[in-house]
């Protein structure tokens, strides 16, 4: 009997049981990305234009290709595909108010006392660019620039080439920056062409933008974090995943240091390393 699985889509067959196994146990071994059978339509989604673009015949073949791939371009391309990257500027506005008003306050306290002027802060899978942009406008704006003479302010990672090379370039269109105010428009974007604004160089300098995998064993940091911002992120990871991750931020923040999670997201009743402060925000214990 005939399936609708036995023909091509696209020229290219349907991506099988077998093959959704092999890339989702793939990604989940090098990147932590639990891609359960929900996500089999956004891998043969994702995936499929790449795989007839550069000529492969099945999704196991394409799979091959990419284990073989001894300089490990191929898994950057595949996990870039698969990683969902979607942000804008001021995404959940409930935490940068109590930054704002509650937190920036303690800490500029807090420096002030160790006669420190590097406030640390990690956006932990920064997309294009959109919230270590955001958070870059809250600083200048509670701060001024000498403050932050010394150091970028910011390290914003993503395991996504293509949003960090985006980030980088920091060019939005219009209907993007919509949540910016007229006065932070003003202040940190000018215009890049019709419908276009790119952020300022005085807001980039507060930035350092890296590649990393949040499931390496350690981090190349040399010092510790005030803030970590890792939001609607640890969504894709299962628990065991999403707890060694909580640890590892526990261990690269300076106490009483403050986590951020998407508003979807939970740390769970089992953690002893943070406590509950709001929805979606912890501070380490």
């Amino acid at each position: 009997m005939e399936r609708e699985s036995d023909y091509s889509f696209d020229g290219i067959t349907q991506l099988t049981e077998k093959e959704f196994r092999l890339i989702s146990d793939l990604i989940y071994s090098k990147f932590g990305i639990n891609l359960t059978e929900k996500k089999k339509a956004l891998i043969r989604g994702r995936l499929h234009k790449l795989i007839r673009n550069e000529g492969y015949k099945s999704f196991e073949e394409y799979y091959n290709a990419v284990v073989n791939d001894k300089t490990g371009k191929n898994l950057l391309m595949m996990v870039d595909r698969l990683s969902t990257n979607h942000s804008f500027f001021f995404r959940e506005s409930e935490h940068f108010d109590y930054l704002s008003n509650t937190i920036l306050p303690e800490m500029a306290r807090r420096l002030e006392r160790e006669n420190s002027p590097d406030l640390k802060i990690w956006s932990a899978g920064c997309a294009a660019g959109e919230e270590p942009y955001t958070l870059g406008m809250i600083l200048l704006d509670h701060f001024d620039l000498q403050f932050f003479r010394s150091k970028p302010a910011i390290l914003a990672t993503d395991i996504s080439i293509t949003s960090l090379a985006q980030a980088l370039e920091g060019e939005y269109p219009e209907e993007r920056i919509k949540p910016v105010s007229d006065v932070y428009r003003l202040k940190y974007l000018e215009k890049a062409g019709p419908g276009r604004y790119r952020v300022k160089d005085t807001l980039k300098k507060l930035i350092l933008f890296k590649r990393l995998n949040l499931m390496s064993e350690t981090f190349p940091f040399k010092g510790k974090f005030h803030l970590i911002f890792c939001r609607n992120v640890m969504i894709y990871f299962d628990n065991e995943t999403k707890q060694r991750l909580i640890t590892k931020f526990h261990n690269y923040m300076y106490d009483n240091g403050y986590l951020f999670i998407g508003h979807s997201e939970t740390l769970g009743r089992g953690t002893n390393l943070f406590r509950y402060i709001q929805p979606a925000l912890y501070q380490k214990v």
